[in-house]
């Protein structure tokens, strides 16, 4: 599991093991993810050690041209294994090797990149169904970035929570932590060098990946929405006071809206609910996907996070959800994310829920204390459940763990990624 560093070292990623047990037993296995998160460097190490297989992308014209004239012709003339990197930019070649794995069912023969959510466009949705299995690299975690495996999730799950001592107090320790976000070339950088940097990151995804997925007329509406979006990133969704800000109909924000977490630009949180609550909120939550990314988009540094206390709050709920989101891809027992609001107020930033229909919530704080009244959320859900709640958190940027009451923690916001005691 493997990344390229700001470094130049490789670092782990969780999602490895499970991109290489799947080469084992399916015809083909995709690696999607936003561009710039590492699915190239994971799946050319794949290919160089576990999984022995030659490579092409699609990104490369001459290549492309050819795959976009005869795509069956195309994929019978490879040799697999074979990587192919970028299959959304001919997605007709998807179609090409259903055909060809349809006749040869031996796994393992190709492993694709998309850095766009291929399992949603035109044609293509069911085209692999049955064939392929499909993973998400998203940008690094936090464990990722420091090579350790957070065992956060399963943790809570369990009954247990983090127990820590010592950690950095108040924003200033996080507001770091918030601006790097997890893409490995902002990693790299600060200051301006990091903001040129999503800026051309931004208009390469609009300007290239958009037209192959999609035909917009007005691509900078689309560039509209993403910056409205990140103004309430954390926000339940409301198109209708969209349309009145952007002046754009509500059908087509909706339609952007879709294109944008195609595009791994932003991803949606849809409401949790329960035959043992009533008067819930059915909104979904729209979230900027990276917290890095998030901070550009608002125009916000350090300094300013120091004393803006609604863009602190803002970025941090995005992070603890996003890395949440990035954490439950390569959990062994799969987990959904959900947020839960009941119109009486009382809210929970993450609600995640396992098969078996136990369920842990999470809340995120800016704030280095904790009261029982920041509770009020988990507290509805835990008495609602009974015992298939397992566990209610309040991250915050406080030093220590404390227990306020049956399965409900506060616990400092590093118990992401930290479950032991500080020195």
């Amino acid at each position: 599991m493997y990344d390229q560093s700001m470094e130049g070292r490789l670092l782990d990623r969780h999602i490895r093991a499970h991109v290489v047990e799947a080469l084992a037993d399916t015809r083909v296995v995709v690696v999607l993810g936003a561009r710039q998160v590492g699915k190239s460097t994971l799946v050319d190490e794949i290919a160089r050690h576990e999984h022995p297989a030659g490579g092409l992308t699609l990104d490369d014209r001459v290549t492309r041209t050819a795959a976009e004239r005869d795509p069956t012709g195309f994929v019978a003339d490879l040799s697999t294994p074979i990587v192919i990197d970028e299959i959304q930019r001919v997605p007709d070649v998807l179609l090409a090797i259903k055909q060809r794995v349809d006749l040869d069912k031996r796994p393992g023969q190709f492993l694709l990149t998309g850095s766009a959510n291929i399992l949603t466009a035109p044609r293509i949705a069911d085209a692999l169904t049955g064939r392929a299995e499909y993973y998400r690299l998203w940008p690094f975690t936090q464990g990722e970035l420091r090579g350790t495996r957070e065992p956060f999730i399963e943790m809570l799950f369990a009954g247990e929570h983090p127990r820590l001592t010592g950690a950095p107090v108040g924003r200033k320790p996080v507001a770091g932590i918030l601006l790097g976000g997890g893409y490995p070339e902002a990693q790299a950088r600060s200051g301006r060098r990091r903001m040129i940097f999503f800026e051309s990151y931004i208009e390469t995804i609009l300007q290239r990946d958009l037209a192959s997925i999609a035909q917009v007329h007005d691509r900078a509406n689309v560039r509209r929405l993403l910056e409205a979006l990140a103004a309430v990133s954390g926000s339940l969704l409301n198109y209708g006071g969209l349309s009145r800000d952007l002046g754009l109909p509500a059908t087509t924000l909706r339609s952007y809206a879709d294109l944008l977490e195609i595009l791994f630009l932003v991803r949606r949180v849809a409401p949790w609910h329960s035959n043992q609550l009533s008067r819930i909120v059915k909104s979904p939550k729209a979230y900027v996907s990276d917290p890095g990314l998030l901070a550009h988009l608002l125009g916000v540094n350090e300094r300013a996070l120091e004393h803006d206390h609604a863009a602190m709050g803002r970025l941090l709920e995005t992070f603890v959800v996003t890395e949440l989101l990035r954490q439950a891809e390569w959990q062994e027992e799969p987990v959904r994310l959900f947020h839960y609001r009941d119109k009486d107020g009382r809210e929970v930033d993450a609600i995640m829920e396992r098969r078996d229909g136990t369920v842990i919530g999470i809340e995120a704080k800016s704030a280095a204390s904790v009261s029982t009244s920041d509770f009020r959320g988990l507290t509805r859900v835990r008495d609602a459940l009974g015992a298939r709640f397992k566990a209610g958190v309040v991250l915050y940027t406080g030093a220590s763990t404390v227990s306020f009451g049956d399965r409900l923690t506060a616990v400092p916001l590093e118990g992401l990624w930290t479950p032991h005691a500080r020195a």
